[in-house]
């Protein structure tokens, strides 16, 4: 007998219930003037993707109705049209710095056939809520999980072996980077000199091509190796913004040390118009507004032309407590002599 036959004719094919996980925190800033928010209206969050969905949360500061008018109420909410039916669980809870990493809870099941909302969950007498630990300058994060549940599948036995990797472009730039091989510019930065690669600058920032390739610079040879000088920027911050223009990704900071590098890094991107790295930095800064820092990050908005950075501020300052709290530093003080359009911007905006 062939080892064929003593084999027998074998075979493999696989049943695969399938499924993909993703969380969304979502910050509420400035609780006490969203209790201001008639019961039975919401506030939406911005859209955020998970598993290929765009999703929102709805914020019920005073319930979804009036039997839970006492309760802050939230849904979840898909913001698209779907073919097919999405199937998914999911839990929200409060969280705090040190544990936005564990999961919620999946409390709800639902099926979204088409643009719709989950079933409205009351989540938290505003009793509770405001006696709790979560509760801190007048914000609150709470932690959203999902999982969505792909439809049940035959797989043949070629196809359970066959993975496709996530794409790992970010860490093949990164290490292009690291490496130096093929650069073709060098910055003189801080007193330290950094290699990088022209094209790729050029490609994530409007200020480096125009400097790169400008009209005396048109991309031949004689422009290899060229030097440029950098003016009143740290090193450390400099080769961040480079590492975020390969990668995409913030440098490692420890967490108490994020927004001192997000406020460098925000003058960074926007002197290069690195229109992401900014809004990331803007994001970052306003969950550390805070009375020793708001007059700083208010005069950094200001004069950067960040918006919702400003915005944020003004609704920190909104609070009398914390109003009261940041006219007695001294940042304050000096941004009231050096700007005193924005403190008339303030005082218009506080008095709505």
């Amino acid at each position: 007998m062939s080892s064929a036959s003593a084999g027998g004719n074998r075979s493999r094919s696989y049943i695969v219930a399938g499924e993909a996980r993703g969380h969304h925190l979502l910050t509420i800033h400035g609780y006490l003037r969203t209790k201001f928010t008639p019961t039975g209206e919401c506030i939406m969050s911005r859209p955020f993707i998970i598993d290929g969905h765009r999703w929102c949360i709805e914020y019920y500061p005073n319930g979804v109705c009036r039997e839970v008018a006492d309760c802050v109420s939230l849904s979840l909410v898909l913001d698209e049209d779907v073919a097919a039916a999405v199937k998914v669980q999911h839990g929200m809870r409060l969280v705090g710095e040190a544990d936005e990493d564990r999961p919620a809870l999946l409390t709800s099941e639902d099926r979204f056939p088409s643009r719709g909302v989950s079933s409205h969950t009351r989540f938290i007498r505003r009793v509770d809520l405001e006696r709790s630990k979560y509760l801190r300058n007048d914000s609150f994060t709470i932690r959203c999980d999902i999982v969505l549940e792909h439809d049940i599948r035959a797989e043949d036995h070629t196809a359970a072996f066959v993975f496709t990797p996530p794409c790992d472009l970010r860490q093949d730039l990164g290490g292009l980077l690291d490496s130096e091989k093929g650069a073709d510019v060098v910055f003189e930065v801080g007193g330290e000199t950094v290699a990088a690669h022209r094209c790729i600058l050029a490609a994530r920032s409007p200020v480096f091509a125009a400097e790169l390739f400008g009209p005396m610079k048109e991309g031949n040879a004689a422009t290899a190796g060229v030097v440029v000088h950098v003016e009143d920027m740290e090193a450390e911050v400099f080769k961040a913004l480079l590492r975020f223009a390969y990668t995409g990704l913030l440098p490692e900071t420890r967490k108490e040390d994020l927004d001192v590098t997000c406020q460098h890094l925000l003058v960074a991107a926007d002197r290069y118009d690195m229109k992401r790295l900014k809004l990331i930095c803007e994001e970052n800064l306003c969950e550390y507004i805070n009375v020793n820092s708001a007059a700083i990050i208010l005069a950094l908005a200001e004069q950067h032309h960040c918006v919702r950075l400003k915005r944020a501020c003004f609704r920190f300052l909104a609070d009398p407590r914390n109003l009261r709290a940041v006219v007695a530093t001294d940042g304050f003080q000096h941004l009231s002599r050096s700007c005193p359009s924005l403190m008339v911007e303030l005082i218009a905006t506080l008095a709505m």
